[in-house]
């Protein structure tokens, strides 16, 4: 929690809110990265919430963050894959990814469905990988 709130990004402080609010469902993850002993990243496997109509029955990865400190590691791959492997257990064939990021999320298996607009009035790429 506090790696995730003395993040730069933003998205790492509402993660902290997040989780000292107890705000997870029990069967979402967020998987972390540990490199020399150091968290170095993370990401979170939710339920959908950022669509106002759900795409599909799957949860979705988000927050994927590495630690300037570690990049290059292929760190998010690995958050990336944990979090997939936690989906694959529960039982579901399919995991969601929302983000504006071009060209990012496509070398890690997803493929763009479109573009949709947010419960934040914003538009981001819905992606998709087969489990």
């Amino acid at each position: 929690m506090a790696f995730a709130e003395m993040c730069f990004w933003r998205a790492g402080r509402y993660l902290a809110k997040k989780m000292r609010e107890n705000g997870f469902e029990p069967n979402e993850r967020g998987p972390a990265a540990l490199c020399d002993e150091n968290l170095a990243g993370f990401c979170t496997l939710t339920n959908p919430d950022e669509l106002p109509l759900q795409s599909g029955p799957g949860l979705f990865i988000g927050f994927v963050f590495a630690a300037e400190a570690y990049r290059g590691r292929r760190l998010s791959e690995w958050l990336i894959d944990a979090a997939c492997k936690a989906a694959r257990m529960q039982g579901f064939s399919t995991v969601y990814l929302m983000s504006g990021e071009i060209g990012l999320y496509e070398k890690y298996g997803f493929q763009k469905m479109g573009e949709y607009e947010t419960i934040y009035h914003t538009t981001d790429q819905l992606f998709s990988r087969a489990l």
